[in-house]
């Protein structure tokens, strides 16, 4: 095992849950479905209401079914903002989070208007081509207020639409998460010896402006987890990735 956690691939403590052997420590209860509801209200962000979506009678209820409908509805309009907005309220809901990434924000990156659109248009394409990495790496830094915490949620729907050409399907990845991983791998620190104070922890998974290193390995690393997972008794065998990334951030898993 590496003396800095989290410095190479899938196995290592990256996200805090690697045990000597290559085997993933888990306490697990299964996570309530769906973050948000997309719900066309009066409580929407002003000039947000047109786009977002309102479920059609019969439609299922789970919100991330609608934004998945939506975001292969918007790739074949190639109207790639609306998908954004959708991610925005499924994610953030329609008032945003304490961290400051609320409708202001929200509005400040659609005040981007062309170079969003080209940004988002070269983000599936890059997806479709090369990969979840190179698509993240990308859109890293390329439009003001538009962080990883916001546009891997775009990546991840657009995954569910557009198969990556290589790698593992994109996965979310904000601060509420890099916390959970972080919180993680300082008690495998702690407890290895490799990382006892859990400085080391706490700079690979600090708050915001994820490396194109660490994303490529947090996915991976997630797939093998869930893989792990779905062989206990108290966790679907069927289960995607993407509900071991919820139990995650609701703190189902820990």
């Amino acid at each position: 095992m590496p003396a800095c956690p989290g410095c190479s691939g899938v196995g290592d403590p990256v996200a805090g849950t690697a045990r000597p052997g290559g085997k993933v420590r888990t306490t697990v209860r299964r996570p309530p479905r769906g973050r948000q509801e997309l719900r066309h209200s009066r409580g929407s962000p002003p000039g947000l209401r047109p786009w977002l979506p309102t479920p059609s009678p019969g439609t299922p209820g789970s919100a991330g079914a609608q934004v998945t409908s939506m975001v292969v509805n918007t790739l074949a309009r190639e109207t790639l903002r609306e998908a954004l907005v959708a991610t925005y309220v499924w994610g953030k809901g329609k008032s945003g989070s304490p961290g400051g990434s609320g409708p202001a924000t929200l509005h400040k990156i659609l005040a981007a208007e062309d170079l969003l659109d080209e940004a988002l248009d070269d983000a599936v394409t890059v997806l479709s081509r090369h990969g979840a990495v190179a698509s993240y790496e990308g859109l890293r830094g390329r439009i003001p207020g538009f962080g990883p915490s916001f546009f891997t949620k775009f990546l991840y729907f657009a995954g569910k639409t557009v198969k990556p050409a290589n790698g593992p399907e994109p996965l979310i990845l904000d601060r509420v998460l890099a916390r959970r991983l972080r919180s993680l791998a300082q008690a495998v620190g702690r407890e290895t010896g490799h990382d006892p104070d859990g400085s080391v922890a706490a700079w690979v998974w600090r708050d915001q402006d994820w490396s194109p290193h660490r994303y490529k390995i947090y996915p991976s690393f997630m797939h093998a987890a869930a893989h792990q997972a779905a062989a206990t008794d108290g966790w679907p065998s069927d289960a995607s990735p993407d509900l071991l990334e919820y139990a995650l951030f609701s703190g189902a898993w820990t």
